[in-house]
């Protein structure tokens, strides 16, 4: 991969986006960017409070305008929000990069998140139980995920997802 390209990381809440894109970024020598935190500095408040304040359509149309900024052209790790799949504008973003889906599944999405809830960046999407929401927005997700993804990147501890990631990386400069 061209040292300009930059590298998205897709996945579901609690995936590992952060940690492992810090964890990567750093082994690849580039910059980390977690889109969550960069639409939080933009915007001046958390996400949970911009949705409360604005709804879920404005928050996704920021979401999409901090996608796009951060997208240019400089050879970052981009951590991306779990929903950034689902405007069709973002995946078009995503195809000039490479993307790679961080899978976890609902057991250990249930655990991380109730171990880590963040509320403040991650707000309940639907209002239902954890498990629940985290088990039908999957459902609903996890066919995007794989859509955009170039590779799929499933681990257990947080070093052999970096390992992964890292040899995806590796082996996609190497076709191009």
């Amino acid at each position: 991969m061209h040292k300009t390209g930059n590298i998205f990381l897709i996945g579901p809440r609690a995936c590992g986006k952060t940690s492992v894109g810090q964890a990567l970024a750093k082994r690849l020598g580039r910059k980390f960017v977690d889109t969550d935190h960069a639409f939080a500095q933009a915007v001046g408040m958390d996400i949970a409070s911009y949705v409360e304040a604005n709804g879920w359509d404005a928050f996704r149309d920021e979401e999409a305008a901090t996608l796009k900024r951060e997208a240019r052209p400089g050879g970052r790790v981009i951590g991306c929000g779990g929903g950034i799949v689902l405007r069709e504008e973002n995946r078009a973003v995503l195809a000039r990069g490479m993307t790679l889906y961080l899978k976890a599944g609902v057991e250990e999405l249930v655990r991380r998140l109730m171990a880590d809830p963040l509320e403040t960046q991650r707000p309940s999407l639907t209002g239902k139980s954890l498990a629940d929401e985290v088990r039908e927005v999957l459902k609903a997700r996890a066919p995007l995920y794989e859509e955009c993804a170039d590779h799929v990147i499933e681990g257990a501890s947080l070093a052999a997802t970096v390992e992964r990631a890292f040899k995806a990386v590796k082996t996609f400069s190497e076709r191009f």
